[in-house]
């Protein structure tokens, strides 16, 4: 199951996902931070050019949508949450942050819905609004549903006036019920700990000491003498690692064993290690834990060893709120198996789905944005090469047809517009500078000569009056912004005055790949039937356009297979 939809992802969840369909969910929404998530593109040298889209804006205001959505709450069989709700909007008021809190608690009710009985959620978050939601997930799923609070360090430095630098989010995970799905992951040794910890050495290697015993008394055979040795009067009890004993035991009935026994079995297997004697007193003895390649520290709560993608790394995509690969993959290794089916509501660049597909589960995203959904396509074909064939993923909401792209322009200007641009291959264009777009709707670039590039500017029309006047007004954008090549995309078939000035305008003369038309009408319909395409030099590489995501090493590999 490879989905992903664009849309609302409450209507979403609530059309096509059904009751306990997903084993684990992770979500990293908006923080109704008060800022602008700028979707910034960079020129093809490199520096911020004027071409930037807000992605999405974090900011709610309290208002008929929130007020309908609170409604809904009320009359949610999940009787908890609605009270709560009603506390928080007696303390809250109708504001920005209770309007914030009102979408993501009916959206945490769906996905508590959609998600089995064996599955885990991870709720990612800064501190702007981490303490509410953590009592909205408390309603939801029930407090006993908690299981950890991860702290993520996601800078190494922050300065701050007049309060501790912020360098951390926080991520909360909830599993559904008791019977929840864990994995034991870890994280790499470094050099410094191997010195410290695994300091002694024998005929088998190198290990560490670790207890036998664990605090606190116990009545049964854990609590019981052992070779002299009495745990409960030291307050404490055998504690057994049983992972040892299987991996060298694995022919043993274990389970029949009393706990002396098996720690007979750990001395003659020659994992126990006896302090010398002092003073006619038998030491403790000790478990020798050996180092083993691949091993690791188990995952902590607090994680440092994962860093921030650099502006440079080969996995950043220029989403500003894109997370490191590495920890989405940490995260569903520990509370998903290969062939489960993980859902990100809010997946703004993909990061996990493309974690998901790495590890072998299936994936279902959802955005509201056709950037983000442009995005991601593009993200997932060019890391995975067999996805690239026809039908290995499902892509819903977005136009397929003529008629949809009707409906999506009479619906939305703004996303039939960005989705039309995903169409030609250029990256969406907001200016810099506030007020209108000046007549562009995207933007791309081209090779010109050794390091040097040339702008390609879009227009995009959705209504169904188009005339010459647009082809001229475009003609003159072209030469205002020194662009080479402007392209009119309209859902209107274009007039024969409207053909005639774009062909008065001529060709660009490529240097290396011949005469371009400098203005090129292309209709919805030609694009979405494959009979045309915008043409321009080096369209094929696509790099200055988007940035390409890295193909993945096993997928490098198995290229030719598919």
């Amino acid at each position: 199951m490879q989905q992903l939809y664009y849309g609302d992802n409450l209507s979403i969840l609530r059309e096509h996902l059904r009751d306990e369909s997903v084993d684990l969910i992770y979500l990293d929404p908006p923080f109704n931070s008060k800022r602008d998530y700028n979707l910034l593109f960079k020129t093809p040298k490199g520096v911020e050019s004027d071409a930037q889209m807000v992605a999405f804006e974090d900011s709610w205001h309290w208002g008929t949508q929130a007020e309908d959505e609170f409604r809904e709450i009320s009359r949610q069989k999940n009787t908890d949450v609605a009270e709560l709700m009603r506390a928080l909007r007696d303390f809250l008021g109708e504001n920005d942050m209770m309007a914030y809190l009102t979408m993501m608690a009916n959206r945490l009710l769906e996905l508590h819905r959609v998600l089995k009985p064996t599955g885990s959620l991870y709720l990612h978050c800064d501190p702007t609004a981490s303490h509410y939601l953590k009592i909205v997930l408390d309603g939801v799923f029930g407090k006993d549903a908690f299981r950890s609070e991860l702290i993520w360090k996601r800078t190494s430095s922050h300065n701050s006036a007049k309060r501790w630098g912020p360098v951390h989010d926080t991520i909360f995970f909830y599993s559904k019920t008791d019977d929840f799905l864990w994995n034991r992951v870890v994280e790499p040794y470094t050099d410094g700990y191997l010195t410290t910890h695994y300091r002694h050495k024998d005929k088998e290697g190198y290990f560490s000491l670790a207890d036998l015993t664990g605090a606190g008394t116990r009545t049964g055979d854990s609590g019981k003498p052992w070779r002299g040795i009495d745990p409960f009067a030291k307050g404490r009890h055998w504690g057994i690692p049983n992972a040892a004993l299987e991996s060298r035991f694995p022919r043993k009935k274990l389970e029949r064993l009393t706990t002396q026994q098996k720690l007979d079995l750990l001395d003659e297997a020659g994992l126990i290690y006896w302090p010398p004697t002092r003073a006619g007193k038998v030491s403790t003895p000790r478990f020798k834990r050996y180092f083993e390649e691949g091993d690791g520290v188990p995952a902590q709560d607090v994680i440092t060893d994962i860093q921030p993608i650099g502006a440079q790394a080969a996995e950043r995509l220029g989403y500003p709120t894109q997370k490191p690969l590495a920890l989405l993959e940490r995260i569903i290794a520990a509370s998903s198996n290969e062939g489960d089916v993980v859902l990100d509501p809010f997946c703004g660049c993909g990061t996990a789905l493309d974690a998901a597909h790495q590890l072998k589960r299936g994936w279902i995203g959802i955005d509201i944005t056709h950037l983000a959904v442009s995005l991601i396509e593009k993200r997932m074909r060019n890391r995975y090469p067999a996805l690239k064939a026809k039908g290995a993923f499902q892509t819903h909401g977005v136009p397929q047809d003529f008629e949809a792209a009707r409906d999506l322009a009479a619906r939305d200007k703004h996303q039939f517009q960005l989705w039309a641009c995903s169409l030609v291959g250029v990256q969406p264009y907001r200016s810099g500078k506030k007020g209108a777009d000046q007549g562009i709707d995207g933007m791309g670039f081209i090779e010109v000569g050794k390091s040097k590039t040339a702008k390609v500017l879009v227009s995009v029309k959705g209504g169904e009056h188009v005339g010459v006047s647009m082809i001229r007004d475009l003609k003159g954008t072209v030469e205002r912004e020194q662009a080479v090549i402007g392209i009119f995309v309209t859902l209107t078939a274009p007039t024969k005055p409207m053909q005639t000035e774009a062909a008065a305008a001529g060709h660009y003369e490529s240097p290396h790949h011949g005469a371009f038309p400098r203005i090129q009408l292309l209709t919805i319909a030609g694009l979405l039937d494959g009979t045309e395409s915008a043409r321009w030099p080096d369209m094929a590489q696509g790099g200055h356009n988007f940035k390409a995501a890295t193909p993945s090493e096993e997928d490098e590999r198995q290229e030719g297979l598919f």
